[in-house]
């Protein structure tokens, strides 16, 4: 009962004591008047306060208080004739803003408020009531093109001039966002160590790497710790500004703050087993990654490259780039020929997927065994018989003709034709393919040695006459020269014809060097000397009175 008597006096004394303007009072909204655009609140005294309804309005208009509410408001003036109290929401909640300025500014702290408008160099910042400005020097640690976007930003700021008297307040978002990055860096600095995974953000993507903010601290990922796999600067396109990434630690330099991050070594190296996944011999499908003069780079595995040269791309073709065979993006089937982890090198082959044609040629095609091809190609020194896909059989000029010594061989050959040949060798190591024209018919050279010998007597055709003999063709298209010399000395050249039937003494056979040397005077020699005999004979007989029967 005592108690309850003293909360009445103490009630009683508080109502009709001298209430101060520019005191902070704790009401309570008993009415809304519309009409007359105010606010009736009773703050616990004889007589009741009003607060201009304006003070409650939004941005739309619309009343943000209701009957029943609790406020705090400043009076701001006693209105004695109405019997009443003039208040002010507004400015209580400025005064307990520049209580909080000073706070603030007494401890080096900072304050929210919203970016209002832009001014001359600057901004308009509300703090929840007192309107303050922002150079916009301070707007941002970097420099901002567009200043547009920040307006009706809520942000921390920092206060760098406050004059209270003049209702001077200039803050700087800049040095919010320095200190709350001095703090981060510093807590970031105290947990990181070598081998520690984090979480960060990537701030900037450069040429050589990603630089990613760990919380106030900025480490990189060089490029070449991004992936396992190929290195070229198009990884970097996976990355932008704003991505969050999980990096491991490689190396730490508190001293100069320096962190080299990883994010390829938080899987494990595909290299380390590679020598057991991809022993030699083993036959894989692969997918071609990038194309040089020299041959194709296959993915065995993200990670894990090949290098498919080019002389290992086909047993038959002569490539001169890789992009004949194959294209970035194909699926291709590759053998191992030899692997290397430490130097991170795998030797491909796409060719020892087929079995080397080579290999069965000597079965297929022996040696003495005819084979027929088209021409596919004409060369001085011989012309290329097609075989077998890819590979082509070489008929040498000196294997045309046994006995043709001047041969236009674009004059007897045309691509495409279809010819008859011998096989003569085939060299695998060095594949090579040597055919022969001549050697499907005998070496006439052999017949004319079993047929005739020194001192036989031929008769053959004229075929041609130089100024040093002249060309007999004694059978077989095998031709012997009668050398001037051979010549009887009282019949000049002129007295012979091409075409003309001669006949001739056999001087020498070189089978080998392809010659017959042949003699007209010697015959005729030879006949005089028969005559001179007969004659001789029979003058020794007459003189024997010997009957001579020819």
């Amino acid at each position: 009962m005592e108690q309850q008597n003293n909360e009445i006096i103490s009630l009683y004394n508080r109502s009709f004591r001298e209430l101060q303007e520019g005191e902070i009072l704790s009401a309570e909204v008993v009415h809304i008047d519309r009409e007359k655009e105010f606010v009736l609140v009773d703050i616990g005294y004889k007589t009741e306060g009003i607060i201009p309804i304006k003070e409650f309005l939004d941005e739309d208009g619309r009343i943000q208080v209701k009957v029943g509410d609790r406020i705090e408001a400043m009076l701001v003036q006693k209105d004695e004739e109405r019997d009443l109290f003039i208040l002010s929401k507004e400015k209580a909640r400025q005064l307990r803003t520049w209580r909080l300025l000073d706070e603030v500014y007494k401890n080096d702290g900072t304050v929210k408020g919203v970016i209002k408008e832009k001014t001359k160099g600057g901004f308009f910042v509300d703090i929840d009531g007192v309107r303050a400005f922002l150079p916009g020097s301070q707007l941002d640690v970097r420099p901002v093109k567009d200043w547009d976007s920040f307006i009706g930003t809520e942000h921390e700021f920092k206060i760098i001039k406050y004059e209270k008297q003049k209702k001077n307040v200039v803050l700087s978002r800049k040095a919010a966002i320095e200190q709350r990055q001095k703090i981060m860096r510093e807590k970031t600095l105290s947990k990181i160590k070598e081998g520690e995974v984090l979480e960060g953000k990537v701030k900037n993507v450069v040429d050589y790497g990603i630089f990613v903010d760990l919380g106030g601290v900025d480490g990189l990922v060089h490029i070449t710790d991004i992936c396992w796999g190929r290195i070229n600067k198009d990884i970097l396109n996976l990355y932008k500004p704003g991505d969050q990434v999980k990096v491991k630690v490689l190396r730490f330099d508190r001293e100069k703050e320096r962190i080299s991050l990883g994010i390829k070594q938080l899987t494990p190296d595909p290299w380390k087993d590679a020598e057991k996944k991809y022993p030699v011999g083993k036959r894989l499908k692969a997918k071609v990654v990038a194309l040089k003069e020299y041959g194709a780079f296959v993915e065995l595995e993200p990670g894990v490259e090949g290098l498919v040269h080019i002389s290992e791309m086909s047993w038959t073709k002569k490539i001169k780039h890789p992009s004949e065979v194959v294209e970035v993006g194909d699926i291709v089937d590759v053998v191992v020929l030899d692997i290397n982890p430490e130097k991170r090198r795998i030797a491909l082959g796409m060719k020892q997927v087929e079995p080397n044609p080579w290999d069965i040629l000597e079965e297929k095609y022996p040696v003495g065994s005819r084979i027929k091809g088209k021409v596919r190609g004409i060369t001085d020194f011989g012309i290329f018989v097609g075989v077998e896909e890819g590979i082509d059989g070489l008929v040498h000029i000196s294997d045309i003709s046994w006995t043709r010594k001047k041969i236009n061989l674009h004059e007897m050959f045309k691509i495409g034709d279809e010819v008859e040949a011998v096989v003569l060798n085939i060299d695998k190591e060095n594949r090579r393919f040597s055919l022969g024209i001549k050697q499907l018919i005998p070496n006439p050279w052999e017949l004319i040695t079993k047929r005739y010998k020194p001192g036989d007597t031929v008769k053959g055709t004229i075929t041609s006459i130089t100024d040093f003999g002249i060309f007999v063709d004694v059978g077989e298209g095998v031709e012997g020269l009668i050398h001037v010399s051979e010549i009887p000395e009282d019949t000049p050249l002129s007295e012979y014809k091409e075409g003309e039937e001669v006949e001739a003494k056999i001087l020498s056979i070189s089978p080998r060097e392809k010659k017959i040397a042949l003699s007209i005077k010697r015959l005729e020699e030879k006949r005089v000397k028969r005559e001179e005999f007969r004659t001789s004979l029979a003058e020794i007989l007459r003189e024997k009175n010997v009957k001579l029967e020819v």
